[in-house]
Protein backbone atom coordinates (compact mmCIF):
# COMPACT_ATOMS: atom_id res chain seq x y z
CA UNK A 1 0.00 0.00 0.00
CA UNK A 2 2.95 2.34 1.10
CA UNK A 3 4.80 1.37 -2.02
CA UNK A 4 1.55 2.21 -4.74
CA UNK A 5 1.35 5.77 -2.55
CA UNK A 6 5.36 6.46 -3.10
CA UNK A 7 5.37 5.19 -6.96
CA UNK A 8 2.27 7.56 -6.98
CA UNK A 9 3.47 10.59 -5.74
CA UNK A 10 6.99 9.97 -7.79
CA UNK A 11 4.94 9.52 -10.88
CA UNK A 12 3.44 12.94 -10.26
CA UNK A 13 6.88 14.81 -9.57
CA UNK A 14 8.04 13.37 -12.59
CA UNK A 15 5.29 14.56 -14.78
CA UNK A 16 5.58 18.23 -13.11
CA UNK A 17 9.25 17.92 -14.11
CA UNK A 18 8.49 16.96 -17.84
CA UNK A 19 5.94 19.84 -18.22
CA UNK A 20 8.33 22.32 -16.46
CA UNK A 21 11.28 20.99 -19.43
CA UNK A 22 8.23 20.97 -21.93
CA UNK A 23 7.21 24.71 -21.05
CA UNK A 24 11.07 25.53 -20.62
CA UNK A 25 11.70 24.16 -23.95
CA UNK A 26 8.60 26.27 -25.21
CA UNK A 27 10.25 29.57 -23.67
CA UNK A 28 13.48 29.00 -25.02
CA UNK A 29 12.25 28.27 -28.21
CA UNK A 30 9.75 31.51 -27.95
CA UNK A 31 13.25 33.67 -26.60
CA UNK A 32 15.42 32.26 -29.44
CA UNK A 33 12.67 33.41 -31.99
CA UNK A 34 12.17 36.67 -30.07
CA UNK A 35 15.98 37.13 -30.33
CA UNK A 36 15.89 36.10 -34.13
CA UNK A 37 13.57 38.98 -34.75
CA UNK A 38 15.63 41.37 -32.57
CA UNK A 39 18.64 40.65 -34.52
CA UNK A 40 17.01 40.73 -37.65
CA UNK A 41 15.04 43.86 -37.11
CA UNK A 42 18.76 45.35 -35.98
CA UNK A 43 20.20 44.19 -38.99
CA UNK A 44 17.72 45.76 -40.67
CA UNK A 45 17.97 49.36 -39.14
CA UNK A 46 21.55 48.82 -39.63
CA UNK A 47 21.26 48.53 -42.80
CA UNK A 48 18.98 51.48 -43.26
CA UNK A 49 21.43 53.52 -41.21
CA UNK A 50 24.15 52.48 -43.43
CA UNK A 51 22.03 53.42 -46.73
CA UNK A 52 21.06 56.78 -45.29
CA UNK A 53 24.49 57.01 -43.74
CA UNK A 54 25.95 56.38 -47.69
CA UNK A 55 23.22 58.68 -49.44
CA UNK A 56 24.23 61.38 -46.89
CA UNK A 57 28.40 60.72 -47.90
CA UNK A 58 26.97 61.01 -51.82
CA UNK A 59 24.98 64.21 -51.38
CA UNK A 60 27.95 65.50 -49.18
CA UNK A 61 30.19 64.44 -52.38
CA UNK A 62 27.88 66.34 -54.55
CA UNK A 63 27.86 69.53 -52.85
CA UNK A 64 31.28 69.51 -52.29
CA UNK A 65 32.01 68.77 -56.36
CA UNK A 66 29.21 71.53 -56.64
CA UNK A 67 30.67 74.08 -54.40
CA UNK A 68 33.82 73.32 -56.38
CA UNK A 69 32.98 73.64 -59.26
CA UNK A 70 31.20 76.97 -58.11
CA UNK A 71 34.90 78.00 -56.92
CA UNK A 72 36.17 77.11 -60.40
CA UNK A 73 33.41 79.15 -62.28
CA UNK A 74 34.27 81.88 -60.18
CA UNK A 75 38.21 82.00 -60.79
CA UNK A 76 37.68 81.28 -64.26
CA UNK A 77 35.12 84.42 -64.09
CA UNK A 78 37.38 86.48 -61.79
CA UNK A 79 40.24 85.39 -64.68
CA UNK A 80 37.56 86.19 -67.54
CA UNK A 81 37.83 89.68 -66.02
CA UNK A 82 40.72 90.71 -65.33
CA UNK A 83 41.80 89.22 -69.09
CA UNK A 84 38.48 91.57 -70.36
CA UNK A 85 40.07 94.81 -68.12
CA UNK A 86 43.63 94.33 -69.31
CA UNK A 87 42.16 94.35 -72.73
CA UNK A 88 40.17 97.05 -72.33
CA UNK A 89 43.04 98.74 -71.20
CA UNK A 90 45.53 98.04 -73.60
CA UNK A 91 42.69 99.12 -76.46
CA UNK A 92 42.33 102.65 -74.18
CA UNK A 93 45.85 103.04 -74.53
CA UNK A 94 46.05 102.08 -77.88
CA UNK A 95 43.14 104.58 -79.16
CA UNK A 96 44.78 107.01 -76.59
CA UNK A 97 47.84 106.88 -78.88
CA UNK A 98 46.24 106.79 -82.15
CA UNK A 99 44.27 110.50 -80.53
CA UNK A 100 47.85 111.60 -80.14
CA UNK A 101 48.72 110.61 -83.14
CA UNK A 102 46.46 112.24 -85.32
CA UNK A 103 45.95 115.06 -83.56
CA UNK A 104 49.51 115.93 -83.71
CA UNK A 105 49.54 114.97 -87.31
CA UNK A 106 46.65 117.49 -87.74
CA UNK A 107 48.95 120.14 -85.92
CA UNK A 108 51.91 119.99 -88.09
CA UNK A 109 49.13 119.86 -91.03
CA UNK A 110 47.53 123.13 -90.20
CA UNK A 111 51.02 124.75 -89.03
CA UNK A 112 52.55 123.84 -92.32
CA UNK A 113 49.85 125.12 -94.17
CA UNK A 114 49.40 128.68 -92.46
CA UNK A 115 53.40 128.71 -92.07
CA UNK A 116 53.65 128.87 -96.14
CA UNK A 117 50.52 130.90 -97.37
CA UNK A 118 51.03 133.30 -94.03
CA UNK A 119 47.91 135.18 -94.71
CA UNK A 120 44.52 134.67 -92.60
CA UNK A 121 41.32 136.13 -92.24
CA UNK A 122 42.64 138.78 -95.38
CA UNK A 123 46.10 139.71 -92.84
CA UNK A 124 49.76 138.99 -93.36
CA UNK A 125 50.98 137.35 -90.33
CA UNK A 126 55.12 137.20 -90.20
CA UNK A 127 55.34 135.34 -86.57
CA UNK A 128 54.12 132.10 -86.86
CA UNK A 129 54.56 129.68 -83.33
CA UNK A 130 53.97 126.32 -83.02
CA UNK A 131 53.00 125.38 -79.50
CA UNK A 132 53.32 128.79 -77.54
CA UNK A 133 53.91 128.39 -73.61
CA UNK A 134 53.28 130.59 -70.91
CA UNK A 135 52.85 130.69 -67.27
CA UNK A 136 52.50 133.29 -64.57
CA UNK A 137 53.35 132.42 -61.21
CA UNK A 138 52.40 135.44 -59.71
CA UNK A 139 48.37 135.07 -61.06
CA UNK A 140 48.34 131.03 -61.10
CA UNK A 141 47.88 131.02 -64.95
CA UNK A 142 49.81 128.65 -67.41
CA UNK A 143 48.46 128.69 -70.89
CA UNK A 144 49.58 126.37 -74.05
CA UNK A 145 48.20 127.61 -77.78
CA UNK A 146 48.71 125.20 -80.46
CA UNK A 147 49.68 127.78 -83.03
CA UNK A 148 49.89 131.80 -82.88
CA UNK A 149 50.04 133.98 -85.53
CA UNK A 150 51.32 137.85 -84.89
CA UNK A 151 51.89 140.43 -87.36
CA UNK A 152 52.18 143.52 -84.53
CA UNK A 153 48.95 145.02 -84.65
CA UNK A 154 46.46 141.48 -84.43
CA UNK A 155 47.26 137.95 -82.50
CA UNK A 156 45.48 135.34 -82.99
CA UNK A 157 45.33 131.99 -81.46
CA UNK A 158 45.03 128.78 -83.37
CA UNK A 159 43.21 126.09 -81.51
CA UNK A 160 43.76 121.90 -82.96
CA UNK A 161 41.56 119.33 -83.01
CA UNK A 162 41.75 116.19 -84.94
CA UNK A 163 37.63 115.97 -84.80
CA UNK A 164 36.71 118.98 -82.78
CA UNK A 165 33.31 118.90 -80.60
CA UNK A 166 31.34 121.60 -78.81
CA UNK A 167 33.28 121.07 -75.93
CA UNK A 168 36.44 122.21 -77.71
CA UNK A 169 34.70 125.37 -78.69
CA UNK A 170 33.98 126.28 -74.91
CA UNK A 171 37.70 125.97 -73.42
CA UNK A 172 39.05 127.31 -76.02
CA UNK A 173 36.94 130.15 -75.43
CA UNK A 174 37.23 130.09 -71.64
CA UNK A 175 40.86 129.30 -71.99
CA UNK A 176 41.89 131.97 -74.66
CA UNK A 177 40.06 134.48 -73.92
CA UNK A 178 39.96 134.86 -69.93
CA UNK A 179 44.14 134.47 -69.61
CA UNK A 180 45.32 135.59 -72.95
CA UNK A 181 45.41 139.19 -71.03
CA UNK A 182 46.43 138.09 -68.19
CA UNK A 183 49.79 135.85 -69.74
CA UNK A 184 50.59 138.57 -72.48
CA UNK A 185 49.77 141.80 -70.94
CA UNK A 186 52.13 142.97 -73.48
CA UNK A 187 49.41 142.22 -76.24
CA UNK A 188 46.94 144.57 -74.46
CA UNK A 189 46.68 146.81 -77.14
CA UNK A 190 46.50 144.10 -79.73
CA UNK A 191 43.41 142.73 -81.40
CA UNK A 192 42.83 139.12 -80.38
CA UNK A 193 41.46 136.00 -83.26
CA UNK A 194 40.04 133.29 -82.37
CA UNK A 195 40.32 129.81 -84.55
CA UNK A 196 39.14 126.18 -84.59
CA UNK A 197 41.25 124.22 -86.91
CA UNK A 198 39.80 120.58 -87.31
CA UNK A 199 39.69 118.06 -90.11
CA UNK A 200 35.75 117.60 -89.92
CA UNK A 201 33.09 120.29 -88.05
CA UNK A 202 29.62 118.55 -87.31
CA UNK A 203 26.71 121.52 -87.53
CA UNK A 204 26.67 121.43 -83.36
CA UNK A 205 29.93 122.44 -83.42
CA UNK A 206 29.57 125.23 -86.52
CA UNK A 207 26.70 126.81 -84.39
CA UNK A 208 29.12 127.19 -81.44
CA UNK A 209 31.64 128.69 -83.35
CA UNK A 210 29.51 130.88 -85.00
CA UNK A 211 27.79 131.85 -81.89
CA UNK A 212 30.97 132.48 -80.54
CA UNK A 213 32.80 134.46 -83.26
CA UNK A 214 36.04 131.90 -84.03
CA UNK A 215 36.52 131.16 -87.23
CA UNK A 216 36.89 127.39 -88.33
CA UNK A 217 39.69 126.42 -90.76
CA UNK A 218 39.45 122.49 -91.87
CA UNK A 219 41.48 121.10 -94.96
CA UNK A 220 41.00 121.44 -98.41
CA UNK A 221 42.87 119.02 -100.24
CA UNK A 222 46.97 120.09 -100.02
CA UNK A 223 45.58 123.58 -98.42
CA UNK A 224 42.89 125.09 -96.07
CA UNK A 225 39.51 126.51 -96.34
CA UNK A 226 38.69 129.43 -94.10
CA UNK A 227 35.30 130.50 -92.69
CA UNK A 228 35.54 133.78 -91.13
CA UNK A 229 32.09 135.26 -91.89
CA UNK A 230 31.36 135.67 -88.13
CA UNK A 231 35.04 136.09 -86.63
CA UNK A 232 34.73 138.68 -83.96
CA UNK A 233 37.86 141.03 -82.52
CA UNK A 234 38.13 140.04 -78.46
Amino acid sequence: MDNNHDNSRLSAIEAILERSAIEAERRNAEFERSKAEFDRQMMLSKAEADKRAAEADKRAAEADKRAAEADKTMDDLKASIEKTGQQIKQIGQQMGGMANSNGDMAQEFFYNTLSHRKTLFGQVYDVITLDTKRKIKSAGVEVQYDITLDNGTSFCIVEVKYKANTDDVKKMYTKMVNKFRVVFPEYAHKKLYLAMASMSFNSHVKKACIENGIAMIKPLGETIKVYDEHLKAF
